[in-house]
């Protein structure tokens, strides 16, 4: 045997021993129903703030009601679940930019991503408030998206917030994390009439009014 042939067998005692894991197509199917029908969810509260029928989400996944309930225990399970999908792809947006930027640059960076998320997911925010009730899984995703936005403001403008004293800290983070609240998104652009820009632009104005003076390096 040459030292080719002994190469060759190692591969294929190599790929023997590990075989490529098969896809099971039922399941991602499954999976895939599974996420047209949140998506189905989300564009209705996008639309109008009701908390949407079965009938209504199916309709608009394109899928029966039968096939919604075969998914999802019932419609409870269904919001937890796009809560989960908004809080991830939020996360996802909310990646920090220009941590390391100057003053103008992380205003511009935290706001411009701030009313982005604002802008797609106020519709499911209030519905998650309105909806919540006694749901200790919902609770807990307002608590997740709550503590989200604070270090979001901690991380963005730590260099500021870290010459003031802890009471001070305290309240300035606090009127910030206020001042980005979605209410506020939606105040300026439904019923002051802002562009995106303009409303981008106040928050800005205000959160470069609260922090103290950036430190001279």
């Amino acid at each position: 045997m040459t030292a080719a042939d002994d190469t060759s067998t190692g591969n294929s005692s190599l790929a023997a021993a590990a075989p490529v894991p098969r896809i099971d197509g039922r399941h991602l199917r499954s999976a895939r129903t599974k996420q047209v029908i949140i998506e189905a969810y989300l564009a209705l509260l996008r639309e109008n703030p009701q908390v949407p029928t079965a009938a209504r989400i199916a309709e608009r996944a394109g899928y029966s009601v039968r096939s919604v309930f075969e998914r999802f225990a019932d419609l409870h399970a269904l919001r937890v679940a796009a809560t989960d999908y908004a809080l991830a792809r939020g996360n996802a947006q909310a990646a920090a930019g220009d941590v390391a930027g100057n003053r103008e640059a992380r205003l511009k960076a935290h706001v411009e991503t701030r009313a982005g998320i604002c802008e797609q997911w106020l519709p499911l925010w209030r519905a998650l408030n309105a909806n919540q009730g006694d749901s200790a899984e919902l609770k807990s995703r307002i608590l997740l998206v709550r503590q989200a936005i604070l270090k979001r403001i901690e991380l963005m403008y730590g260099t500021e917030l870290a010459t003031l004293e802890e009471r001070e800290h305290r309240q300035i983070l606090i009127a910030i994390e206020t001042l980005v609240d979605f209410e506020s998104w939606a105040h300026m652009r439904e019923h002051k009439g802002l562009s995106f820009a303009e409303a981008c632009a106040v928050w800005i104005h205000a959160i470069d009014r609260l922090l103290p003076p950036t430190p001279v390096s």
